[in-house]
């Protein structure tokens, strides 16, 4: 019971509906949900090098899921512009509310939102001709599974403004994504049953949180397909970042346990908070919000440094451009050597071997064996 009234108190719901004169309840109109993108911060100078979108997760808000307890805005606009002082940031929103007493609730599939984050960013970006800058996702929970879709329907659609996206996008990072179904449905079950009077529900969403749900592992395998094959024919890959609980709902439990809001091969790193809360940063000293920004700051320089060795391709020079290696190929019969000379010989894609001094290869052909020792020494 603790934990329903933890849910209670995070959503802030009553606990009953109002009544009208002849004492039934009121049906009250849906309040509007903040959908789409809105603009938190933008360079005044103009000098925008990036943009970050950030999408939130179930029962979740485009701005008061990133704002801490006792602060009016949310942190992507009061102190991540003190770390990025030269990207855009945006908030998307959507319906993520599985329950709600107070009359219908948004039946929209995960692949309708994805859909609406990818024609919505498109859009926004075509208008003021940004198309081409480069994008960081921060997600929190449902909005991972949101994200991953749209960027894999980015990678399907033939117009030039949709798969603009996914070859803009330069890396993710997953606040409590369940990669793996976890226990988020049960947490929006939860949830259902602590309202109340329940209208309606959405099922269709809590069975994609299912650990095992057929529809999340079509998400997931069309995301790591399709970052893959972006890994392989269009460099630089996607960054990817998992930030995890470390703390469980009082009375509830981990909702996304660290197994589930993992990926195998890329970092993890833990931030002591619950569900809830590991998206709120108080202020710049917050060591999630440290590790967020660090993350981002490192993705930049990697990004920075690999367009320099685009436009200045002797910065890195192959091995027949580099005037300090000296390689000679020589022998007679079936002998064969190769000498080096000094200097550093990349072999691929950053490996390196180094050749200090002379060194001598070659390769020596088998010995005769006693027959033919025999023969040569008859003839």
């Amino acid at each position: 019971m603790r934990g329903v009234a933890r849910i209670k108190r995070f959503l802030r719901l009553p606990r009953t509906p109002t009544r009208d004169q002849d004492g039934t309840p009121e049906r009250l109109s849906r309040k509007a949900f903040p959908a789409g993108l809105k603009l938190l911060y933008s360079p005044n100078d103009g000098t925008i090098e990036l943009d970050v979108i950030f999408v939130h997760g179930l029962t979740g808000d485009r701005e008061a899921t990133w704002t801490a307890r006792g602060a009016t805005d949310p942190w992507p606009k009061t102190l991540l512009p003190t770390m990025l002082p030269t990207a855009r940031v945006l908030t998307f929103g959507y319906d993520a509310y599985v329950a709600d007493w107070r009359g219908v609730v948004s039946q929209s599939l995960i692949a309708n939102h994805a859909w609406n984050l990818l024609t919505s960013l498109a859009s926004y970006r075509e208008n003021d001709r940004t198309n081409e800058r480069p994008i960081v996702f921060v997600c929190h929970s449902l909005g991972g599974l949101v994200c991953e879709d749209a960027l894999f329907t980015s990678k399907q659609r033939p117009e030039p403004h949709l798969h603009k996206i996914l070859r803009s996008t330069l890396g993710i990072i997953f606040f409590g994504t369940p990669h793996h179904g976890a226990g988020l449905a049960k947490w929006a079950e939860v949830v259902s049953r602590s309202i109340g009077l329940i209208k309606k529900t959405n099922p269709n969403i809590i069975e994609v949180l299912r650990r095992d749900s057929e529809v999340l592992a079509r998400i997931q395998d069309g995301f790591h397909t399709m970052v893959k094959a972006r890994n392989l024919v269009e460099p630089p890959p996607i960054e990817v970042t998992c930030f995890y609980e470390e703390l469980p709902v009082l009375g509830f439990g981990l909702v996304v346990p660290q197994d589930s809001a993992i990926l195998p091969g890329y970092i993890p790193i833990g931030i002591h908070s619950n569900h809830m809360d590991m998206t709120k940063f108080a202020n710049v000293d917050d060591p999630g919000f440290v590790a967020v920004c660090g993350e981002l700051r490192r993705w930049i320089r990697e990004t920075v440094a690999n367009k320099k060795r685009q436009t200045n391709p002797n910065s890195n020079p192959s091995l027949a451009e580099q005037p300090s290696l000296a390689a000679n190929q020589y022998g007679d019969n079936n002998r064969q050597y190769n000498h080096l000379g000094e200097g550093v010989q990349k072999i691929v894609d950053g490996h390196y071997f180094e050749a200090h001094g002379n060194q001598t290869f070659g390769t020596v052909p088998p010995k005769e064996t006693s027959l033919v020792r025999d023969q040569n020494s008859l003839a």
